[in-house]
């Protein structure tokens, strides 16, 4: 969780340090709405789906608990418990977190006698991962001084400390920002106020219904998706010159803050309890690096192959369309495309791209070396459309051309309907 303008980020208690990775195995799992640039490539390794009697505590092999009311390094006022008053399963399969304020008398909290109660439930010493897509279906709570987030720390952290250890925050919100939710990083040199971040805003409060939150994590980025909507995309050339130490095993917290530095303290307006629902929590692994998936035709408006002008593999190469060559199992070389299992679409070893660094409607497409950047990152969205993390438009076929040597572009996309110059069919 990030704040403003702190230098302390972490209190830790040491008793939580130890890390034992748990494997469930299950076989491959297609999840409604996942690219299907990735969905094939993903394992479930972990998941809680809190099931079980209505008001029984998580379960105790998954999820640990932090307990105090230290502030955590960020003024927080809440007293963080291990009772079912604020951490209890619903008994129809969801975890319901609570914030309180008519029970906190009883709890010394570092400003003094306490305000407010609330639950914080994590997974060190019981499952870490490095890489791989982390997910959870969080219906958040709502007011002034609400801090809920899904996030993730290093376990390294007793070691090391924070922020070396680092800290991938998959998804936070603040209560005077209802309809904005933010993912970040931070590290050495990329902390507090000054970490790597970005936000994604919608048309209605968070806290009316459940959102998917997720995170997918390779080697070279991390991406941040809501609703499996990719809205940024973060790697080693984002953390301004400061070290990369996305490169080990993380554990997961779930928390409820209330009031601190950055979404300051509830007000009249606050209305208590306040809850944090979680339908569930899941874990995949995959493949790492780009090279990976599927391989094949790409096919689009009049049955045409994506295809690169005059079979070319230099930079900058242009993305256009053309009459499929080969068969569909041997394509010719210009026609053959990889899914990679990090989002990104490759043909003789580079990456489909996105030119410039603000990218517009028109926008054209080329082949350019792979560099882990936004602009290289492409999800499936309805009927088949292919949506640029960078610009958050759709790959389209100019002029809704199915003409050899139309260029491909990025173009809004035309919504759950879908036009049949932004469908694409995927190996």
């Amino acid at each position: 969780m990030r704040s403003g303008m702190r230098t302390q980020r972490w209190f830790w208690r040491t008793a939580l340090l130890a890390t034992a990775a748990v494997v469930v195995a299950v076989p491959v799992v297609q999840r409604s709405g996942t690219p299907a640039a990735q969905a094939a490539a993903w394992t479930m390794t972990w998941h809680d789906e809190f099931d079980g009697t209505a008001g029984t505590a998580p379960d105790g092999s998954k999820w640990g608990r932090d307990i105090g009311g230290s502030g955590f390094g960020n003024s927080e006022l809440e007293y963080y418990t291990n009772s079912t008053r604020n951490a209890a399963l619903s008994g129809d399969g969801k975890l319901v977190m609570t914030a309180r304020s008519d029970d906190a008398s009883g709890y010394s909290c570092w400003y003094g006698t306490c305000k407010y109660t609330s639950a914080r439930l994590l997974t060190s010493g019981k499952f870490t991962q490095k890489y791989g897509r982390f997910e959870a279906s969080i219906k958040i709570p709502r007011g002034q001084g609400m801090w809920p987030a899904f996030w993730m720390l290093g376990d390294n952290i007793g070691s090391v400390g924070w922020p070396q250890s680092g800290e991938l925050d998959i998804m936070e919100n603040i209560g005077k920002e209802p309809n904005t939710v933010h993912g970040s990083l931070h590290g050495p040199g990329y902390s507090g106020g000054n970490s790597v971040t970005g936000p994604y805003s919608q048309g209605s409060p968070f806290a009316d219904a459940f959102h998917q939150y997720a995170v997918e994590w390779s080697p070279t980025s991390i991406t941040w998706f809501v609703d499996n909507i990719p809205y940024l995309t973060r790697g080693p050339a984002d953390t301004r010159g400061n070290p990369w130490v996305f490169d080990h095993p993380f554990f997961m917290i779930l928390n409820m803050a209330v009031g601190g530095s950055w979404p300051g303290n509830p007000d009249a307006s606050t209305a208590f309890p306040q809850t944090m629902q979680v339908d569930y929590v899941r874990v995949y692994s995959g493949s790492a690096g780009g090279g990976t998936g599927r391989s094949g035709r790409i096919t689009g408006i009049g049955g045409k192959c994506i295809d690169l002008n005059n079979g070319a593999s230099a930079d900058g190469t242009a993305v256009q369309l053309y009459t499929c060559l080969g068969t569909p199992s041997a394509p010719a070389g210009s026609q053959n495309w990889t899914v990679g299992t990090d989002g990104t679409l490759r043909a003789k070893g580079k990456c489909m791209d996105v030119t410039g660094a603000n990218p517009a409607n028109g926008t054209k497409v080329q082949l350019y070396t792979c560099n882990g950047s936004s602009a290289q990152q492409w999800a499936t969205g309805a009927n088949g459309q292919l949506r640029n993390t960078l610009s958050g438009r759709c790959l389209d076929a100019t002029g809704q051309s199915s003409a050899n040597y139309t260029r491909l572009q990025i173009y809004d996309c035309s919504g759950g309907t879908g036009q049949d110059n932004q469908r694409w069919v995927l190996p």
